[in-house]
Parts: structure tokens; C-alpha cells; sequence
């Protein structure tokens, strides 16, 4: 069900259960004490520092680049269990063919992130081509913008970076936590956290996080699991060195979930979100696991430099499986109709399973930070090496058969024979990466950046097709500089310009549909200019920039994938936030134009818009505290994205959506117990609306926003 009501029953045995869940927390929530504790704002972070940053201990308030961090308590209140939960509070993230029951996919700026080389995890790269646990993290962060002082290769939207859950700093603090959860729909989980010290002086820590979670949610037959176990520990050899590795093993199995499409040439009213349209009786749910871990070294030198080598690796074994919908007659010879359902609603169904994906993941940096003096002027250096390799391992053959036709009633398709195989292509890739960056002291005001990175990279793939492999090869060496200068104007306010260049690797998608499937076309340079001022004064705290993005144009063409033209996005970021006393106000919004020009192999493209890129985004939330009940807080929080081209010529357009989310949060003690109290509603006025329209594979997708939902959640620390 969508709306966890008392109110909602099938069977008098569900109805009992829904309405004892419901009496339990709104009797807990209601309970007071005058031992509650204060908690963290609910708020996106900008004061404190940021690791993907690559500035060392620079606050995000005082930089010259757009960046937030997204912290634990904010993570907890949302209930976040995957990273778009988290992002989706920033104005520059949205969805981007984002399936509710996948690995994310998201845009920062209006470009879609790269899961290859756009994700960072405790400032090393990793693939985010699975689904990443949040339980052990401790936050998140997100660099907005050209990163290539950050990565060697990466899409021109933003850099993510995952933080773990490290053992506690004070020798004498412990945790000890548990919690559960139930919903949205009737999924339910339980989660625990440990930390410590122990061992002479107490110089060994630990940090153990489980979790595990029942998948029922409110898409119905989508149904799995989720777990995780990690470990994080660290040892204080002296006070001028230290050894810190985590390890985590997580696993999660859950039926997929695909989008509507339009039928013909109309935009259908937005349906209810609760249902997964091809599901059929034979359909298999797909398996994400992965093992991940880090280990690095930090040892104090003299005059205050800092040397640090870390080492992380990744294995990710992936069972990719859907039963999808895509176009109608959409088969050789013809391959008609393949963009879009039928007037009618109809569409055929296939069958895609690709078992037993791998994905492997190295990355072994060494860096050395601190001060020097030189031509009178302070200088705080970082140098970096990096050595990385990503490979992916593919079985021979990926299924991809058609199975039959069905409509959006769902009728069901008889289970058949599956034997349409394609074969996969298998890639390697290996980079050396030397980076340097600068923060030079012209005054006490004044602060020139200045970063670069040289990056030496050979990339190889090979069809899995004995016949014929078609095996290639590129090497190439770049460099990617960043430049910025920052004037402080007055107390905490900040006035910054920047330049700064990426360089990103396109490739066809490795999809039996395309010609040129798993091929590589090269690497691409984008460029960013950004001006903007942040600041903080009194209650008040503030942030603004304009940018302009610059990077070459990838499209579908006649069932091949091609890099032809330009893509220029022009934005303005805005953020504000009060606050006083019992209150805090917060909003951000983000105006963006988008624009493609310079394609010679389909001129249509020239002039016009990027398709599913929203021109406004909003974020908002109001937050009361009760002054006569201590650790009692509601939230109320908007969602509002503009409307955006789900055609490429804007003939069918996405209207704009908002929604509404109200929460409650009590913080108190039962005895002796701090225990935290959450009830959420998301999607208060159970709006339906079109969250976002991906093209993907040549096919224009549509997907549902979430209904009304109820979250019930306890966390208890002893």
C-alpha cells in the first residue's frame, strides 16, 4: 500500500497490524521528558571541510568552488537508504533514468553524473554501477562542477564522495545504538551501530555497523532484501602517526521496476506510482553485491607537512535482470516503433538478464600537504599520485529476448522460451594521475587557488564475440587546470571567481540495440567559469553563483551512438538560510538554460534544449523546535522542479511538479536512553505527477513520482 493509514485494509489481520504500528509511534511521539538533548539543524552543511574537495581543511563557507556536505543527522532524518535520497535536498541534483529499484542514477547542473568515474568513497574512486549502502556513512558530499583537479577523467556535472563511520576521537565515548524503521509501503528494517576504544592508552578504535532490511515498498512486486556488515577501525601508533581501514560487505536483491512511456504522440496523465507495469510471473529480481574496503596511513613530518598513502579497493559481482517494456514491433527486420508505446497502451515486453557482472577496483594514492613560504607569500601545497585501475569482467552473453505484448493493464505474458543472447564486451583501464594544488595568501583577504592534474590513462575493450572480438585500444595523456581567486569583503563573506577543465571518456552503451555497442569514442575536454559569494552573518547564512558548462554533444543517431557538437548550460545557484530562535527557514533554487549547437551529422539538434533537464529547481524547509517540549521538532519541507523537453524538440513537454513532506522528530530519554523519534509523510497532498523523462537506449521513459508514504522510525543509544 502507498499510504500507511490505520484505514487502509485488505484483511482484518492487516488492518489490526497497520493500526497497532501507528497507536505505538503517535503514543511514543507523544511521550515528554525533560532530559531530551539538542540535535544537529537539519540542514546541508557549508562550514565544515570538505574531503573531495582536494584543499585540505578549507570550510566549504570560505572556498571558491560550490559544494555541500550532507551530514549524519540529516541522513538519519530522511530515512536516506540511497545517496539520490540524500542529493535530492540540493537544487542542483535531479533525477536522471533514476529507477527506484537500481543503482542511482542522477544530474548535477543538468549533466548526467558518470557511475563510472563520478563517484568518490573516502576520496578514492569507486564504481557506482550497484547499489551503495548508507547506514555506515557518516556523510556525504557533492562537488559541484568540472572536477579535474579532483579525478582524472569525470563528467562535467559534479563529483559524490562517501564518508564512513570512523571510531570514535575521545577516548572515554562509546556508542551503542540500535534502530528500526517501517515503511515507506510495508518495508522494515533494523540497524546497529558500535563504536569504541580500547588496548593501551586506548589507541586501537572500532566502528561496526549491520543492517538489514525487508523490501516490501510501495511499488507492489517489488519485493527483496538488503544487507550490510562493516567494519571501520584505526590505531594511533604515536601522536604523529596513525592507521586507519574499513571494510564493508553489503547485498541487496529486489525485483526491478521500469518506466511508462508516451503513447504515441501524447503525453499520458500521470498514473499511480504504486504499480510495476511489467512484472511478469517468470520475471527474476536482480542481485547487487559488493565488498569494498580502504586502508591509509598519515604520519606528521616536520614543519607541519603531513604525509598520507591510502590504498582502496572494490569487487562488485552484479545479476543485472529486468523485464522491460520498450517500444512496439521494436524487432528485426523492421526495428519500427522502438521509441514509444502504441495510442493504444501497448508495448512489447523483453527479457534482460545479464548474470554474473564484475566489476573490479584499485586505486593506491600517496600525498604529501603543507606550508611553505616562497617569494614572501604563504603557500599551502598538496601533491598527489594516484595509480588506478577499473576493469570489468562480463560473462559471454547477455539475454535480451523478446518475450510478447503487453498493455498498461497489465496483461500478463506467457512464459516462453529466452534465447535471444548477444555477446558483451568486456573493458579495461589503467591511469596515473600526478596532481598539485596551491592555495597562495596574496593578504590577509586575498587567495589565489591554482590546481592541475596530469593524467596518463590507456583504456582497452574486446567483444566476448569468438568471431569476431574487435579488440581496441587508446592511450592518451592530459592535463586538466583549475584556477580561482577568493576575497574575503568583509567578516565570513566571500566573493570567488574560478575556471576550471574535465575531460570525460565516451563510450556506446553495451546494448545489443546499437551498432557500435560497447565501443569506445574517445575522450572529450568540458569546461566550467563560475562567479559567485557565500557568506554567513548573524542568523543569516547565504550562498550565490553563475556558471556557464561547456562539453562535446553525445547522441543516438540512427541506432549508433556519436560525439558531435556542443552542450552549453548557463545556471544561477542561489541559497539562503535564517535562523532565530525556535525557527529555521531555508531555501535554494537552481535556474538553468541549456543549449546544443555546433552538430553537423543531425542539424536538428542545433538550438535546442537538453532533454529531461528541469529550468527550475526549488528546495525549501521550515523547521519549528517546541520551546514547551524540549526535543520535540516538525519540519515541513517543498519540492518544486519546472517543466523540461521530453522530446528532443520540445513538442511534448513534462509539466512542472511540487510536493509537500511534513516530519516529526522527538528526542528524549526513557530510562536513562536517548531515544529518537521520526514519523515522515512524503508527498502530503498525494499528488501523481511525472517525477522525470529519460531517453535511454533510443527509448523516451516516464517515471511516476512516489505517492503519499509514511516513515516510522526509533533509533535508541545507550
Amino acid at each position: 500500500m502507498a499510504f500507511f493509514s490505520p484505514f487502509s485494509r485488505r484483511t482484518s489481520g492487516r488492518f489490526t497490524c497497520r493500526a497497532s504500528h501507528i497507536a505505538s509511534a503517535v503514543a511514543l511521539l507523544t511521550l515528554g521528558s525533560g532530559h531530551a538533548q539538542s540535535l544537529t539543524e537539519i540542514t546541508i552543511t557549508d562550514t565544515a571541510p570538505s574531503q573531495v574537495s582536494g584543499f585540505g581543511d578549507v570550510p566549504l563557507s570560505k572556498a571558491p568552488f560550490s559544494a555541500v556536505t550532507i551530514d549524519q543527522q540529516t541522513l538519519q532524518d530522511i530515512g536516506a537508504q540511497r545517496v539520490s535520497d540524500a542529493l535530492r535536498l540540493d537544487a542542483s541534483v535531479a533525477d536522471s533514468y533514476n529507477s527506484p529499484a537500481y543503482w542511482d542514477m542522477l544530474s548535477v547542473r543538468g549533466y548526467t553524473l558518470d557511475n563510472r568515474y563520478n563517484y568518490r568513497r573516502e576520496g578514492l574512486p569507486i564504481s557506482a554501477e550497484t547499489m551503495i549502502p548508507m547506514d555506515n556513512k557518516e556523510r556525504i558530499e557533492l562537488f559541484k562542477g568540472t572536477s579535474g583537479i579532483q579525478a582524472g577523467t569525470s563528467a562535467p556535472g559534479g563529483l559524490v564522495n562517501y564518508v564512513v563511520k570512523r571510531p570514535p576521537s575521545a577516548k572515554d565515548e562509546t556508542i551503542r545504538s540500535v534502530s528500526a524503521s517501517y515503511g515507506p509501503g510495508q518495508s522494515s528494517s533494523t540497524g546497529l551501530d558500535l563504536g569504541g576504544r580500547f588496548g593501551q592508552d586506548q589507541a586501537l578504535g572500532y566502528r561496526f555497523s549491520a543492517a538489514y532490511e525487508n523490501l516490501n515498498p510501495y511499488i507492489q512486486n517489488t519485493e527483496g532484501h538488503r544487507k550490510l556488515f562493516a567494519l571501520a577501525m584505526d590505531w594511533r601508533i604515536s601522536p604523529d602517526s596513525k592507521l586507519e581501514w574499513e571494510i564493508e560487505r553489503s547485498e541487496r536483491q529486489q525485483f526491478g521496476v521500469n518506466g511508462y512511456s508516451l503513447l504515441g504522440d501524447i503525453l499520458p496523465a500521470p498514473v499511480d506510482g504504486k504499480r510495476n507495469l511489467t512484472r511478469q510471473a517468470w520475471s527474476v529480481p536482480g542481485v547487487f553485491e559488493g565488498t569494498t574496503g580502504s586502508i591509509r596511513f598519515k604520519q606528521n613530518l616536520e614543519s607541519g607537512w603531513l604525509w598520507t598513502t591510502q590504498y582502496g579497493g572494490q569487487r562488485l559481482k552484479t545479476d543485472d535482470r529486468l523485464s522491460f517494456g520498450f517500444g512496439f514491433e521494436c524487432r528485426l527486420p523492421n526495428y519500427i516503433n522502438c521509441d514509444r508505446f502504441q495510442p493504444d497502451g501497448t508495448f512489447d515486453v523483453y527479457d534482460y538478464r545479464s548474470d554474473n557482472e564484475r566489476r573490479l577496483s584499485d586505486a593506491l594514492q600517496t600525498s604529501f600537504a603543507g606550508v611553505m613560504s616562497l617569494g614572501g607569500l604563504q603557500h599551502h601545497l598538496n601533491f598527489s599520485l594516484t595509480r588506478h585501475r577499473q576493469l570489468d569482467r562480463l560473462d559471454a552473453t547477455q539475454l535480451y529476448s523478446y518475450a510478447g505484448l503487453s498493455d498498461l493493464n497489465g496483461q500478463p505474458v506467457p512464459e516462453q522460451t529466452l534465447n535471444q543472447t548477444y555477446s558483451n564486451t568486456n573493458r579495461s583501464e589503467y591511469s596515473t594521475e600526478l596532481a598539485l594544488s596551491d592555495r597562495i595568501q596574496l593578504n590577509s583577504l586575498t587567495t589565489a587557488w591554482f590546481g592541475l592534474r596530469n593524467t596518463q590513462t590507456t583504456r582497452s575493450t574486446i567483444s566476448l564475440d569468438q568471431t569476431n572480438p574487435n579488440p581496441a585500444r587508446h592511450s592518451t595523456n592530459f592535463t586538466t587546470p583549475w584556477f580561482a581567486l577568493s576575497h574575503e569583503y568583509a567578516a565570513g563573506q566571500t566573493l570567488f571567481a574560478s575556471y576550471g577543465e574535465g575531460v570525460e571518456l565516451f563510450a556506446a552503451p553495451n546494448n545489443a540495440n546499437y551498432t557500435n555497442a560497447g565501443q569506445l569514442l574517445g575522450v572529450s575536454r568540458s569546461k566550467q567559469i563560475e562567479m559567485g559569494a557565500k557568506g554567513i552573518r548573524g542568523a543569516w547564512r547565504w550562498n550565490t553563483s553563475i556558471f556557464q558548462i561547456e562539453r562535446p554533444l553525445a547522441y543516438d543517431l540512427n541506432y549508433e551512438r556519436v560525439v558531435d557538437g556542443v552542450q552549453m548550460h548557463r545556471g544561477l545557484d542561489v541559497g539562503l538560510n535564517w535562523t532565530q530562535g525556535p525557527w529555521m527557514l531555508g531555501t535554494q533554487f537552481q535556474w538553468l538554460v541549456t543549449k546544443l549547437s555546433g552538430a553537423t551529422k543531425d542539424i536538428n539538434k542545433n538550438g535546442q534544449k537538453a532533454p529531461n533537464v528541469p529550468d527550475l529547481t526549488l528546495r525549501a524547509m521550515a523547521q519549528y523546535r517546541f520551546t514547551d517540549i524540549p526535543g520535540l521538532r516538525s519540519s515541513l519541507r517543498l519540492n518544486h522542479e519546472g517543466s523540461r523537453r521530453v522530446t528532443e524538440d520540445g513538442s511534448i513537454q513534462l509539466p512542472n511538479w511540487t510536493t509537500v513532506d511534513l516530519a516529526t522528530h522527538y528526542d528524549t530519554r526513557i530510562q536513562g536512553t536517548r531515544t529518537e523519534w521520526t514519523l515522515a509523510i512524503d508527498n502530503l497532498a498525494d499528488r501523481r505527477y511525472w517525477r522525470e523523462s529519460p531517453k535511454q537506449f533510443g527509448h523516451y521513459y516516464l517515471y511516476p513520482g512516489a505517492p503519499r508514504t509514511v516513515r516510522v522510525g526509533v533509533k535508541a543509544s545507550f
